[in-house]
């Protein structure tokens, strides 16, 4: 479910069957780093992303070739599948033809006459384009006269674009401004929700890896959905794709956007800790790992963290030496010996959302 807030009405485009913006709640996206042509590899990299949350999967599309296998990999998932086009309308036109649901492009570097026929394409089969406007490829005039890749930039490039894509029919659009400065990214963001209602795609690109990234990406897209902008999301981590899940539901359930998924809350630790806390935690996020239900867990170091500062959890131990304190909803309901901590949450988990 999503959470009601106050959030920037945009119109509503459909990536097959999965609406992105028009009030649905927001898409968790992610972009596979295997070679496209290796149709077996992809997918299944496609499947650990799926039961990792993925909700739409990007595929880059390099040449022909991969152009042609994603008509293959189609056949094999139920994901949206979207390509990711640089430089060669032919590219993008065949990708359309092999069955994508949505493609990424920057229309300002395939010239007028590819965007012409990736738009009849698009139209013909209802196919998503969204503009992917990134610092690496804002136009050179535009660079010259904004001063370089600045938000101002990102935004002129964008509405360009957007305006070449609108003169040609297309409808079906979602944009995206992003850049590895979060404040720009950010700036940008702003700027282009208050020109255009078309949904947002956000994203801090090139983040790093997982720490620099979700700290990236927290700061970044997380500032963005909680003034209400942005109607889809990925967070970039260099690595493997399927650790970007984690990160991004973190951020919608930390804004209370959407509550899907183990939300578990554990100590820092300190001198009163007499369990091995760092461990359970671990074992207790490795068990729980690919579960949708939304429950608030609380693992605690000791009793001065216990059902007190984690009464509004919905479940949770309050360690001590050797032993706990199983809690629910601040009340607790019996003693347990350390080496059971795991089994009796899994337990009373499961029982708590089968009943």
């Amino acid at each position: 479910m999503e959470q009601d807030r106050k959030r920037r009405q945009t119109k509503a485009v459909f990536l097959g069957g999965l609406q992105i913006g028009g009030g649905a709640p927001i898409v968790v996206q992610s972009m596979t780093n295997t070679d496209t042509r290796d149709v077996r590899s992809t997918v299944a990299q496609i499947r650990e992303l799926k039961e990792a949350g993925c909700e739409a999967v990007r595929c880059a599309v390099p040449d022909q070739e991969a152009a042609l296998a994603l008509a293959e990999i189609k056949k094999r998932t139920d994901l949206p599948l979207i390509a990711d086009i640089h430089f060669d309308p032919r590219l993008a036109c065949q990708a359309i033809r092999s069955g994508v649901d949505g493609i990424r492009i920057n229309p300002g570097n395939m010239g007028t006459d590819g965007i012409r026929a990736i738009v009849k394409e698009a139209r013909q089969r209802q196919v998503v384009i969204r503009i992917g406007i990134n610092s690496g490829s804002v136009e050179a005039d535009i660079l010259k006269r904004q001063g370089g890749p600045t938000a101002a930039a990102l935004v002129e490039s964008a509405i360009n674009n957007l305006q070449l894509l609108e003169d040609l029919g297309q409808q079906q659009i979602k944009i995206s401004l992003k850049s590895s400065d979060v404040p720009t990214m950010i700036a940008a963001y702003r700027q282009m929700a208050a020109k255009t209602d078309y949904p947002l795609h956000l994203g801090v690109t090139e983040a790093g890896t997982l720490v620099n990234a979700a700290i990236k990406s927290a700061i970044g897209i997380g500032s963005l959905l909680y003034e209400g902008i942005g109607d889809t999301i990925r967070v970039s981590v260099t690595g493997n794709p399927v650790d970007e899940m984690g990160i991004a539901w973190g951020i919608l359930r930390a804004l209370n956007i959407r509550k899907i998924g183990p939300d578990i809350i554990s100590c820092p630790t300190c001198g009163r800790c007499e369990i091995d806390l760092p461990r359970l935690v671990a074992a207790l996020e490795e068990r729980l790992s690919g579960r949708n239900e939304y429950l608030k867990i609380a693992l605690m170091g000791c009793v001065v963290n216990g059902p007190g500062e984690a009464a509004h959890a919905d479940i949770g131990i309050a360690g001590g030496r050797g032993v706990g304190m199983l809690f629910k909803q601040g009340k607790v309901i019996r003693k347990i010996r350390e080496e059971d901590f795991i089994e009796t949450l899994l337990y009373e988990i499961e029982d708590m959302t089968n009943s």
